[in-house]
């Protein structure tokens, strides 16, 4: 077998394990059918404010606003760090056509998921918010999963990004800030979002069990 060939079969079996980590994590995390058949068109209606609401964070938008995938994420969550790739590679192959929003769900027994929700959110202050939701993920394996602070270590991130730190600092420890979090997971709970990453389009959560699903999801709403 050649080097570039043994290359080229790695890659696809990352890609492979990156859309199965993905897939697995939002069937998870979609409540079950309901039993008297009937359509969830009214739920969907009536949950359209908490998916998106005016503050929330728009990673790309679409001027006709006619599709939005929103995610419910958690920069601790090995499975979000997976699912970051596929998310935008569905950001490139759908850019200007579909919106991506972002919202926050930190699992409560992630030692650094709610502090790395709210560096994200003051670095969004300075409008730095998708290259620190990217850092984030990009060094996940240095801080994730561990049961020690790493305040310092996300300082460090925002000193890389050119913050002003005092103006950081003060959004970050900001009770506000802390609050905007925490509105995002209630909306989440409220939702039915049981673990992360939980993905919607248009209001529904699609049953995927493929990245041509997720795909075939978007383009049937496109299409309406």
């Amino acid at each position: 077998m050649t080097k570039n060939l043994k290359i080229s079969l790695a890659l696809a079996a990352t890609v492979l394990t990156v859309v199965a980590v993905l897939l697995a994590a939002n069937r998870s995390s979609t409540p079950d059918a309901r039993a008297d058949g009937a359509s969830e068109a009214p739920e969907a209606a009536a949950s359209a404010s908490l998916l998106v609401r005016p503050d929330s964070h728009r990673l790309s938008t679409a001027k006709d606003g006619k599709v939005t995938v929103v995610e419910f994420l958690d920069f601790e969550c090995e499975s979000c760090r997976a699912a970051f790739p596929v998310v935008e590679r569905l950001r490139e192959q759908y850019a200007g056509r579909v919106t991506f929003v972002l919202r926050y769900f930190p699992i409560p027994s992630h030692r650094n998921a709610e502090s790395a929700a709210r560096a994200v959110e003051a670095a969004a202050a300075q409008g730095k918010l998708e290259a620190m939701y990217t850092k984030m993920y990009e060094t996940q394996e240095e801080w994730g999963d561990q049961q020690v602070s790493h305040e310092k270590t996300f300082r460090g991130f925002a000193r890389e990004l050119g913050l002003d730190m005092a103006v950081f600092e003060r959004a970050w420890k900001d009770p506000a800030t802390a609050e905007r979090v925490k509105k995002d997971r209630e909306d989440g709970l409220r939702l039915g979002v049981q673990g992360t990453p939980t993905f919607f389009v248009n209001g529904r959560r699609p049953q995927i069990t493929s990245y041509d699903d997720f795909t075939a999801a978007i383009d049937a709403e496109l299409a309406k």
